[in-house]
């Protein structure tokens, strides 16, 4: 979905000019299918943010926001992929991570982005919190069609 075409769900945080570009160096996807695949996850990320060079600060902040989102696609989703690419710009390069599941979708994201908003056990903070720890956020969501989430961290330049 394009930020043009008429929503039958919800986009939310698409900036008018799309996603900040930088050029895409690599690009690695990871399953997320099993308890076991949550944790290579996070896995990935980190080294992904240790070859990138971001501090300990940095690598804490995008480790957390893909542990919430391969988790929600996990549990809500029943499973998708994590896709991890290397950003390069001038003035330092960053990290995209996209998580997409085929699960049901999210009836009310504005609802989901809300700290406490939680469907299951957890304690909702999940959305929300991985769109305060990163610098880009971007949802879009079907009721049916599954959600995709993408988000971007950018080392200071």
């Amino acid at each position: 979905m394009t930020p043009d075409e008429p929503a039958l769900g919800a986009s939310i945080g698409v900036p008018a000019g799309g996603l900040a570009t930088g050029g895409e160096d690599d690009r690695a996807e990871y399953p997320v299918r099993s308890e076991e695949d949550l944790l290579e996850a996070r896995h990935a990320v980190r080294a992904a943010c240790l070859a990138i060079g971001f501090g300990l600060v940095d690598q804490t902040r995008v480790v957390t926001a893909a542990s919430e989102l391969v988790r929600n696609a996990y549990i809500h989703g029943g499973g998708g992929t994590l896709t991890i690419a290397r950003l390069d710009r001038p003035g330092g390069g960053g990290v995209r991570l996209t998580v997409a599941d085929a699960g049901p979708g999210i009836p009310n994201v504005e609802a989901a982005l809300a700290d406490g908003y939680s469907t299951g056990a957890g304690l909702g903070h999940g959305l929300g919190g991985a769109r305060r720890l990163m610098h880009e956020f971007w949802i879009d969501t079907r009721p049916g069609g599954g959600t995709t989430v993408c988000v971007t961290r950018w080392i200071a330049g």
